[in-house]
Parts: C-alpha cells; sequence; structure tokens
C-alpha cells in the first residue's frame, strides 16, 4: 500500500472538494479524458481519496528534526570544498529520491477512482484518456468590463479567440517578458480542478517536464488554520517526502511550480498594512500571508504559481501580480462534447458484468443518437458547454439503459444531488459576505422560486423581468446586492443558459430540463414557498420567544420582592403566540404533502409518456422531422417534480443537502410523509393509466421510504403497465417496489412491454405472486420460455392464468411450456395463441399434458395446426380430469378434421373444442369471443392470412345457413356474417 493511501484516514474530509468538481482536465496534445467529475457517494466511498486535496501525509516534520537539519547544514558550510561537493551530490540523489517519491505519492492519490465513476468500466481512467476544455487567454480590463448580451453565438464567438493550451500558460507574454503567476479561471462547472488534477497527474508520470517540482495546495484547506506556520512546516506538512528538497527549494535552478487552487475560498490583503512582507521561508506566518508572498515574488521568486478561481475573485489579487489571465470555457466545441460522450460511454464494462455480449451495440448505439441530437443544434448542445453537465448526461444515460440491480443501486434524485454536490460541495458564495451563506442555499432560495413558477405557470422559458422579479425584488441591502453580483459572474451560467429556439434568443431556460424540476421540488420541500404572513409570523414568533426569556428572568426576581400575581400571567401570555405559531407552521408541511400528491396526480398528465422515457427524450432526441418552427408547442410537462420532492425527502438525499447548507430535519421528512400517505394511497386506487402508475412506482422507489411504500403497494391487487417500455431500469423499479411486501397481485398486465429473457428474471420474485399473468406481444422466444418454466416449477407459484399470445414460443419454447405443465399445480388456463408451435410443439405440449391435473383452459389457436396435431391435442384433453376448452381456431383444419371436432360433445367427451363460428347447422356458442380475438390482435397478425381465414369462415357461415330451415337460426347466421365482412372490409381499407 502506498504512503498516500496509508495516510488517507488522518486526513480532513472535504479539503479538496474541488478536485472532482467538473469534467475536464490538462494535457497538452489532444487527447480523451472522461474522469472530469464523479458523484459523490458515501462518506467512506472513492471519493474520500480525491477529497483531501493532495494532502499526502499527516507526519510532521519535527522541530528537533528541522533544527538538527540547519544546524547540520551550518556545520558543513566550514568543511572543505571536496567535502561540500560530496554532500551536494548527496542531497541531490536525495532530493531526486524525494521528489520520485513525491510523484508516486500523488499519483497514487489522484489515479484512484471512486465507486461513481467504476460504473463507466474497469479500464476508466484519468490518466489514461482526457479531453481538453477550451482555454481563452483574456486580461484583467476584459474581466472587468460589461459582459454582452448572454447569447449562444456569443460564447460561441468569445471562446474561439485567442486560445491557448495549458503548456503555453508560462510561455513569455506579447512583450517579451516571462510569466511566472498565471490567474485560471471559470465559472462553476467548467472544469477548473479536474484540468489541475490532470495537470498533476501528467507530472508525475514525466508529461510535464517543464518543471521538476509540482506543490499543490487547497485554499481550502488553508483558509480553516489561521495559526503562523513557515512555508518549510507547511509543506512538509502536507508532502513528508518534501522533507530532503527544502534545503534546495530556494535554488534558482529547481524548477518550482506551486498550483493554489480555489483561490475563492481565502481573503487575500495585499496591503503592506494588512501583510507584511516575508522573503524568509522559515519564518511562521499566517497562510494567507505565505500565498500573498509567493505571489508578490517576495518569497521563493523564481517559482511559477497558477492559481484557479471563479470569476468573481479574480480581482482579489491585483493586476500587477499576474503575468496571464486564462478562462476555462469549457467544451464551447459541440466535437470535444461528441468526443467525451463517445468516450466515456463506449468504456468496457460500462453496461455491467451481465450483459457483455449485447453491450457494445446497445452503447454504440446510444453514442449514436446522441450525436444526433448534439448536431441539430438543440438544447442539450448548449448545457454541454459545462462540461460538467456532459457527466450528468452520461451518468443519467447509464441509469436509464444499464441498470440491472434489485433495488437499483441508485435513483435519479441522488444522481442530481450527488452532481450538485460534485459542483458546490459546502462552498459558501461569498467568503467575505458575514452570512456565509451557502451557494446551494442561495440557489435554492433564488433560483428554485424562478423553477417553481415557471412549474406552477407551465412555463420553461424566462425574459429579463422574469429574472429581475425573482432575483431582484427583495434586495434591501448593500451585502444581498453583492451577493447577487457575485452569483451572477460565478453560478449564474451553470443553471440558466440562452434558449437556442428561434426568436426566443434573449430569453433564458434551465440548462437541462430536469433541473428547473429539482430545484422547484428543493425550493417547496425546504419551505421556502412562504405568503408574506408565513414570513412576518416566523420573525416576529423569534423575536417575542427571545425577549420571553430575558423577561422571564426579570420577572422571577421582581415576583420574589413584589409579589403581585399578574405577573405569571403575564409571562405565560408572552409564551403564547410562539407556541400558537409553532402549531400552525405544522400546516406548511401538510402544504408541501398537499401540493406533492396533487401534481403526482394530475389528470391532465394520464396519457403522457412516463417520466423516464421522457428524460429519454430530452436527452437523445425524439426521432423522426423536426418541429417546424411556426408550429404550435405542445404544453409543458413537469411530472418528474412531484417525484424529486419524494426523493429529496429520502434519508440519504437529506444528508447529503445537509452538507450542501441544505438542511431538511427528520421530523419535517416524517410529518410530511404522514401527511402525504392517505392522500396518495386513495389516489392510486382510482385505476391509473399505464404510463401513470408506472411514474407512481417510480416515486415510491424515490422516496426510498419502505414503510411508506409497503403500505401504498398493498393497495395495489392490479397493475397493469401494459403498452409501457419496460427497460431493465423500470424491471429493476417494479421488483424492488413490490419487493417490499409478499402480498399476491390478483392481475399484473404486461402486454406489449418490450420484455426479454433478462427482464424476466428481473421480474421474477414479482411474477411468483401473480395470479393473472399477461406477457403477450414481448417476442417473448425459447430462452424466455425457460425462465417461465422455472416460474411454473417453483414451489412458490401462484399464476393461475397465463397469457403468452403472440410470442415467438416455437418448438423448443414448448418443450419447455410442456415440462412446466407436467410439474404445475397452480395453472388454470394457458393461452399459446399465435405462438408458431406448428405440429411438433403442439405435440410435445399433448405428450405433457396428462401428467397435468389443473388445467382447464388451453388456447392453441392460430399455430398453423393440421388436423394431426389438432385431433392429438384434443384426444389427450378428452382424458384430461380437469381440462374441458380447448381454442383451436385460424388453424389449418380440413373439412374431415372440422367434422371431426364438431362431433365433441360436452356431455359425452368432456372437452369443448373452438374451431370455427358454427357448430353444425347452428352458429356457436363462442363466436363472438373468436371474433373479438381476432379483432384486439389485427394489428399483429399478418393481414393477408387472417383475411384468408376470416374468407373461410364466411363461406362455413354460409354454408351452414344454406343448410338450416329454422328462421331464427338464419337471423343468427346473417349476423355474424355482417360482423365477418365488416372486417374484411376494415382489412381491405386499410391495404388500400
Amino acid at each position: 500500500m502506498s504512503r498516500a493511501m496509508q495516510c488517507q484516514s488522518c486526513l480532513p474530509w472535504g479539503s479538496w472538494m474541488q478536485l472532482s468538481r467538473s469534467l475536464i482536465g490538462y494535457k497538452g496534445t489532444r487527447s480523451v479524458c472522461l474522469c472530469a467529475a464523479s458523484v459523490p457517494g458515501e462518506m467512506d466511498s472513492g471519493l474520500e481519496l480525491l477529497a483531501p486535496a493532495f494532502l499526502m501525509t499527516d507526519t510532521l516534520f519535527s522541530r528537533r528534526g528541522l533544527a538538527g537539519y540547519e544546524r547540520g547544514s551550518q556545520e558543513h558550510s566550514v568543511q572543505p570544498s571536496s567535502s561540500r561537493h560530496s554532500l551536494s551530490q548527496l542531497r541531490n540523489v536525495a532530493s531526486s529520491d524525494a521528489i520520485k517519491k513525491h510523484q508516486k505519492s500523488l499519483s497514487a492519490w489522484f489515479s484512484h477512482q471512486p465507486n461513481e465513476e467504476r460504473q463507466f468500466g474497469p479500464s476508466f481512467s484519468l490518466d489514461a484518456v482526457h479531453v481538453d476544455p477550451v482555454i481563452r487567454e483574456s486580461s484583467l480590463e476584459q474581466i472587468l468590463k460589461p459582459s454582452p448580451d448572454l447569447t449562444i453565438q456569443n460564447q460561441l464567438q468569445q471562446s474561439c479567440r485567442q486560445v491557448i493550451s495549458l503548456q503555453n500558460l508560462f510561455d513569455v507574454d506579447a512583450c517579451g517578458r516571462q510569466v511566472k503567476n498565471v490567474v485560471l479561471y471559470g465559472t462553476v462547472g467548467t472544469g477548473k480542478s479536474t484540468l489541475i488534477k490532470k495537470m498533476v497527474v501528467d507530472w508525475c508520470h514525466g508529461r510535464l517536464p517543464r518543471f521538476e517540482l509540482v506543490i499543490p495546495f487547497s485554499c481550502e484547506d488553508l483558509s480553516h488554520s489561521h495559526a503562523p506556520i513557515s512555508l518549510r512546516r507547511l509543506i512538509t506538512k502536507k508532502y513528508q517526502h518534501l522533507r530532503d528538497v527544502l534545503p534546495v527549494l530556494s535554488a534558482s535552478n529547481l524548477k518550482v511550480l506551486f498550483i493554489l487552487n480555489g483561490l475563492e475560498r481565502l481573503n487575500l490583503d495585499f496591503r503592506l498594512a494588512g501583510t507584511e512582507l516575508c522573503c524568509d521561508p522559515n519564518e511562521p506566518v499566517p497562510p494567507s500571508a505565505i500565498v500573498v508572498n509567493l505571489l508578490r515574488k517576495y518569497l521563493l521568486p523564481e517559482a511559477s504559481i497558477i492559481v484557479t478561481t471563479r470569476p468573481s475573485a479574480v480581482r482579489r489579487i491585483p493586476g500587477k501580480y499576474v503575468g496571464r489571465y486564462a478562462e476555462i470555457c469549457g467544451f464551447s466545441d459541440t466535437n470535444l462534447q461528441k468526443l467525451y460522450f463517445q468516450m466515456r460511454l463506449s468504456q468496457p464494462g460500462c453496461s455491467g458484468e451481465h450483459s457483455v455480449g449485447s453491450s457494445s451495440g446497445e452503447q454504440e448505439n446510444l453514442v449514436e443518437m446522441l450525436s444526433r441530437n448534439l448536431e441539430r443544434h438543440n438544447q442539450i448542445a448548449a448545457a454541454c458547454f459545462l462540461p460538467s453537465y456532459c457527466w450528468l448526461v452520461c451518468t443519467t444515460l447509464h441509469f436509464l439503459y444499464f441498470t440491472r440491480t434489485v433495488p437499483p443501486s441508485q435513483t435519479l434524485t441522488g444522481i442530481y444531488t450527488s452532481f450538485l454536490r460534485l459542483n458546490f460541495s459546502g462552498e459558501v458564495l461569498d467568503s467575505t459576505d458575514p452570512t456565509s451563506i451557502s451557494m446551494m442555499k442561495y440557489v435554492a432560495k433564488t433560483v428554485g422560486k424562478l423553477a417553481y413558477e415557471g412549474v406552477m405557470s407551465r412555463k420553461t422559458c424566462f425574459s429579463e423581468i422574469d429574472l429581475q422579479q425573482c432575483f431582484e425584488v427583495e434586495m434591501k441591502t448593500e451585502s444581498e446586492l453583492n451577493l447577487l453580483e457575485v452569483f451572477r459572474s460565478d453560478v449564474f451560467r451553470f443553471f440558466l443558459t440562452p434558449c437556442v429556439q428561434p426568436g426566443k434568443e434573449h430569453t433564458f431556460v434551465f440548462t437541462i430540463p430536469a433541473m428547473q424540476e429539482y430545484l422547484a421540488a428543493l425550493y417547496v420541500v425546504l419551505g421556502e414557498k412562504k405568503t408574506l404572513a408565513q414570513r412576518v409570523g416566523k420573525e416576529l414568533s423569534e423575536v417575542i420567544g427571545k425577549v420571553s426569556e430575558d423577561v422571564a428572568v426579570v420577572l422571577s426576581i421582581i415576583s420574589k420582592v413584589l409579589p403581585l400575581r399578574f405577573l405569571p400571567v403575564l409571562f405565560n401570555l408572552l409564551k403564547i403566540f410562539p407556541r400558537y405559531f409553532s402549531r400552525l407552521s405544522g400546516k406548511d408541511r401538510d402544504a408541501i404533502a398537499h401540493t406533492m400528491a396533487e401534481e403526482l396526480f394530475k389528470e391532465e398528465d394520464y396519457y403522457n409518456d412516463d417520466v423516464l422515457d421522457q428524460i429519454n427524450s430530452s436527452i437523445l432526441g425524439v426521432e423522426g422531422p423536426m418541429r417546424h418552427p411556426d408550429e404550435v408547442p405542445d404544453d409543458e410537462v413537469f411530472e418528474l417534480f412531484p417525484i424529486f420532492m419524494g426523493g429529496i425527502l429520502s434519508r440519504r438525499n437529506r444528508a447529503i443537502l445537509e452538507q450542501l447548507g441544505c438542511s431538511i430535519k427528520n421530523l419535517a421528512a416524517f410529518e410530511i410523509a404522514k401527511a402525504m400517505k392517505k392522500t396518495v394511497i386513495r389516489n392510486s386506487r382510482k385505476g391509473l393509466p399505464s404510463s401513470e402508475l408506472m411514474d407512481y412506482l417510480f416515486f415510491l422507489h424515490e422516496f426510498q421510504n419502505e414503510r411508506f411504500t409497503a403500505e401504498a403497494v398493498r393497495s395495489l391487487r392490479t397493475v397493469n403497465l401494459s403498452s409501457v417500455k419496460m427497460t431493465p431500469l423500470k424491471c429493476s423499479v417494479l421488483a424492488s417496489v413490490m419487493g417490499t411486501t409478499c402480498h399476491e397481485v390478483e392481475e399484473l398486465n404486461l402486454t406489449s412491454c418490450n420484455l426479454d429473457t433478462s427482464s424476466l428474471r428481473i421480474l421474477f420474485p414479482v411474477l411468483l405472486r401473480c395470479k393473472v399473468l399477461h406477457l403477450q406481444l414481448n417476442s417473448l422466444g425459447s430462452d424466455a420460455c425457460k425462465e417461465i418454466r422455472n416460474l411454473l416449477l417453483h414451489d412458490k407459484c401462484v399464476v393461475s392464468n397465463l397469457r403468452l399470445a403472440n410470442n415467438p414460443v416455437g418448438e423448443q419454447g414448448a418443450q419447455y411450456l410442456a415440462e412446466a405443465l407436467a410439474g404445475n399445480r397452480s395453472l388454470t388456463y394457458l393461452s399459446l395463441l399465435h405462438t408458431a408451435l406448428g405440429d411438433r410443439g403442439a405435440g410435445v405440449i399433448a405428450q405433457h399434458l396428462a401428467e397435468n391435473q389443473h388445467l382447464q383452459e388451453l388456447n392453441l389457436g392460430y399455430n398453423s395446426l393440421t388436423d394431426t396435431a389438432a385431433l392429438q391435442v384434443v384426444e389427450v384433453a378428452k382424458k384430461h380430469t380437469t381440462l374441458d376448452k380447448v381454442h383451436l381456431y385460424f388453424n389449418d383444419i380440413s373439412e374431415d378434421g372440422k367434422r371431426a371436432l364438431d362431433s365433441l360433445r360436452m356431455d359425452r367427451d368432456g372437452v369443448r373444442a373452438l374451431v370455427f363460428l358454427t357448430a353444425g347447422t347452428d352458429v356457436s356458442d363462442y363466436w363472438s369471443h373468436i371474433l373479438n380475438v381476432v379483432q384486439k390482435n389485427l394489428p399483429f397478425w399478418d393481414r393477408e392470412r387472417v383475411r384468408q381465414h376470416l374468407a373461410l369462415l364466411l363461406q362455413d357461415l354460409e354454408s351452414s345457413r344454406k343448410q338450416t330451415a329454422s328462421p331464427w337460426r338464419k337471423a343468427k347466421f346473417l349476423r355474424v356474417e355482417s360482423e365477418v365482412k365488416k372486417m374484411l372490409g376494415e382489412l381491405q381499407r386499410e391495404s388500400l
């Protein structure tokens, strides 16, 4: 184990939180990198290895050792020159070894990937692949001047001017002067920290030969320490391997680079009255004074320094101390975005261990669809200017397409919450502001308000007036205006971007549509949605509560001197208002619960696609012709809003939001869930459409409250998800949610849900508990039938009605199903309508049918059965103890076979065969059933073959009608004939 790993547990968490926030890193030549940002996980996850910010050890260089080292240096100074030369060589060897150890430790530290990045494949590594962001050379004048109109065109023009590579940042400037100090700035999410991280890794591997030693520092870490410390002591405290390098650190021939990441965390004072001059690396001074004197070039003047910061903090360093300003513009080139997506989504093993065979094609298809959507100049291309959003897109796609575990390892709300922690951590908006409000808390109060008002008015585009009403209407103090200015320069573009729709270039939309719904949900759950009376009442309650404490002390003293009876009464009156208001505050949680339930079951959203399909379409686009600019757009849909509200209340997301400065108490979450329970369960019993029911199940998954989910699921006796495209993720969600209870499900309808063998494996525990199971129209072949066989032979299986119509079961699949029939004890109805059985498949089923003792009805219609197979099945059915009905219509049965089957009598043979619409000289009792089956399946059957069968049925009806003399029977025949002719007419019109 490397020394870097040994010292991990001794380091404070969060010292280098900026490190993993962005998505783009450094490399001189164009290559590919995907480790731009990683989702923060649990406190002991892989992010812990990245967070402590280059702090490689906690072993301190003792004062005694340092004193001895300096004393020894002084003694050697009086030795002969040959001895000094020999000692110099030894020191050079020691320094070289120390630097190699330093490189090894840094490389081990930064090459370790957190669990959230391992999902993209074991070969994924920051050192292996990298995509360069666009870096634009800037100046202090350009930074200070007012920004132009914020449009996509302006962003592209700015980023294309004066492009400079990271390798050339320390080249001479336009005047021929050597650049020593570089300020690298960018808004939140552009990739500052990852750029520095990749730069350090490159130096560790010898790909940055300009510098012989790189010493990174986290300004966040330095900001927590105010005790005086020398530069030597600071270096050895963070990097013990550099102990032997310190004597030559100030030598002019050693090329040293100091990295100061996140300068906005430090309050620097460059005035002499504020920070004294210091050129001695052994002199203890506050850490901020060390940084100031390094930038002044008064301390180690030959050292190079690169500073990363947000735009609002650039002016904290006087321009005379900066040799070059450079702005990170992220992925302003669409080709860079494509390259990023291709490499991250194409990593070997990205789709998991259990789908190696089919993963490559699916990954390539994802990349292709995403590339096409980017080429359409879609809004997603504007969002992916920021590398952080490229990470969010990839992580969301990975969640949608490659989640196969039960329960799913992530939630969508968890991805967005982790994404925000990744980019904001616990940062305050402005370190100079006395309120120290966290950046995320400020965003929730302001941007959240804008998002919520947009959701309520079903609006996604916002004008300048809308922004002013949300951000400026309550600005009252100088501090609030300063915070707003910092937000505009550093954070605004992270959440809002210019709209790309023609005619709306000067309006703003949320960078990712789902982010609007997340922030709106956060705004509501945090209780920021208050009326004026509620806000005034809360402030007044706090004031009276504080005053009552002081008054209580005074009254207690007076009551001892003056025995006045009214004093206790007065004291109790002072306490009434705070108590009364605390009761009213509980009403806020009822309002939150009501909002969640109301938005979750909006009837106008009942027949939209489910939310997971909506997210997929927003990222990959919708295949087909593009909408004309003059065409009226569809109404905006905000079905993720209530789901995010539930997800934010989960324990894990509340813990992450607590780190971001957005506190949601356990009691508040409990009371909201309690208030919401009755309304949600009552509405779920109304019989929701398939897509809406899927949204409801997804809400329960995101809520992550097992007791609540169990009670809600118990009320679902029938689950109809027909026509919902059941991806592996949706199957996992269904299995996870239904797995919270053990109750039997009366009916589960998964008709036309794109199920496959892996889907059945995921849903296996749920299918066992279903009495009626619809699996029609799912392309289930022989492999799937093997899973169904395992299901039916399971001792806990309760399936009594199984419908497998319109699946390519085939002969091999029939073999598996026949084995299942032989050993199953629960099945009473089996439909194998149109399953390509053929005579052999039907024969296999007939052979095993005798071993079954419970089946009552068997449907073998439309399977190309001839007389031999049909009669074989019927002969077995005659001897069966319970089987009394066999469906054989739409098969290749001759007239002789028809007569043989028509001769069957229920009272004599114990079985009835449904073959034609006639029964001798009368109409069959099941004619309407047969025609209904045909009508329902017309869209899925071969039209020409159906037309031929209907023509035969019509001829049979006409022949039987002529043979009967009863007017009543003739009328019945004519009625049935008219229905058949009607169906034939529909087929004829559709073919034209």
